[in-house]
């Protein structure tokens, strides 16, 4: 008889041990699937955090130009960049906030540069204060990439209601030399948590007076002075460049010094929510895959003694063959076909349960990260969506070739034993 067809008789003729065997591959292949679930949600987990969380490199450098800070962005491996330029500017048609505080007869005059602090921007959603969520939109939008040769503005809750702005209307801001006025588009208004200073405070340094505009028109309203205030010399005071991951910086820091020289230039990485949110994912990732190497060395352990236990209970089974001349490689093959046999099935069943079971298990060791207590204000950049554990065929496929392999192992470690049967001796004993 061909010794396939054997393997199936025999697996007819002892359901009870087979399904014993079925049961416990069913284990094996469930747990093995479900390491490979979890490592592929945790890589898919991973590269939407380094695309949405991200590193922050923020560089600074005295003379700094929007030119070269749009050079900076475009490096392959800045995902996202936010350029700022600091202007004062004076108001036209409107009123600007003023302290409540009478000013003290020794402070030291107005310096005439106007008294709305006008922040220049290139996507104001890259800000701490809104990516943090302490300063927040009440209404309308922020300045992103789009607003790139518009003239528009996001202004403070107080100004706004101080003068009656809503989103849509349009004021009119002069530069801080008395010599452009530019009228701006009000897309949005926030509201910065500061509180109004107990003391006397020059009017650009009241919370109310900050207005975000696109960075080129900050450039249109800058008085020329070079000093950082005025920006007519095109100063940036900084550039924040979001990277996907702290490895690389390094990359980003070479090609920086390529573009603004070797001195000169501050370079700072931000990886602190990066290291909060993608490290546990990568932690789960790399204990899942030694839960795989875990779970086949057991598994091929395990099956290897049961295989060996059923060799010793059928060696009168196998003295026969050998007597009628049955080849011995057969006798492993037909051993090996039994098991393997048992295993496809099992990875059948083990599919089935990991698409059943595994978006639980994966959002139990996966879950949303967000280690903030409930006061402190959260950060929607800093939060990584919910995972994603589906069960695919290259998943399927590694458990059914890691199920054979065991199969293999486990029927051709114990098969040597039968390398050294004699049919006579085998015979004589169970006589």
């Amino acid at each position: 008889m061909n010794f396939v067809k054997r393997a199936g008789t025999s697996l007819g003729a002892r359901r009870s041990k087979t399904a014993a065997l079925l049961a416990i591959f069913l284990v094996i292949c469930t747990l093995l699937l479900g390491g490979f679930l979890l490592q592929s949600a945790a890589a898919r987990q991973e590269a939407d955090a380094q695309r949405t969380i991200g590193v922050d490199v923020t560089v600074r450098k005295e003379g700094l130009t929007p030119a070269l800070a749009d050079r900076l962005g475009a490096l392959p491996q800045v995902h996202r960049y936010n350029a700022e330029v600091p202007v004062r500017a004076g108001a036209q048609g409107f009123t600007p906030l003023a302290s409540k505080v009478p000013k003290p007869g020794g402070a030291a005059a107005d310096d005439g540069k106007g008294a709305l602090a006008v922040n220049g921007v290139r996507d104001s959603g890259m800000l701490l204060p809104f990516s943090y969520g302490s300063t927040k939109l009440t209404s309308g939008r922020g300045i992103t990439p789009e607003d790139a040769g518009r003239d528009v503005a996001v202004i403070e809750e107080r100004l706004a209601d101080e003068n009656r702005l809503k989103v849509g209307d349009t004021l009119r801001v002069r530069s801080a030399d008395g010599e452009r006025t530019t009228p701006m588009t009000v897309v949005g208004v926030f509201r910065d948590p500061a509180r109004e200073p107990t003391a006397w405070t020059p009017p650009h340094q009241l919370p109310g007076n900050t207005l975000y505009v696109p960075t080129g028109t900050a450039q249109k309203l800058g008085d020329g002075d070079g000093d950082g205030v005025g920006t007519g010399a095109a100063t940036v005071s900084a550039v924040v460049l979001k990277i996907g991951s702290p490895d690389r910086a390094r990359e980003l820091h070479a090609r920086t010094e390529e573009l603004l020289g070797k001195d000169g230039f501050e370079f700072r990485v931000n990886d602190k929510a990066y290291k909060d949110q993608v490290l546990p994912v990568q932690r789960v990732g790399a204990f899942a895959g030694l839960v795989v190497w875990v779970i086949a060395l057991a598994g091929a352990l395990i099956l290897g003694l049961i295989v060996m236990l059923q060799i010793r209970e059928r060696r009168s089974e196998l003295g026969v063959l050998l007597a009628l001349g049955e080849k011995k490689w057969k006798l492993i093959g037909q051993h090996a076909v039994e098991v393997a046999a048992v295993a496809l099935p099992a990875v059948a069943l083990a599919a089935l349960a990991g698409s059943l079971a595994g978006e639980s298990a994966g959002e139990a060791l996966l879950g949303r990260r967000d280690d903030k207590p409930v006061s402190a204000p959260r950060a929607p950049d800093t939060e990584t969506a919910p995972p994603t554990v589906r069960v695919e065929p290259a998943d399927v496929g590694k458990v059914a070739g890691i199920a054979l392999g065991i199969s293999l192992v486990s029927t051709v470690i114990p098969g040597i034993g039968i390398l050294r049967l004699h049919p006579r001796s085998i015979l004589t004993d169970t006589a």
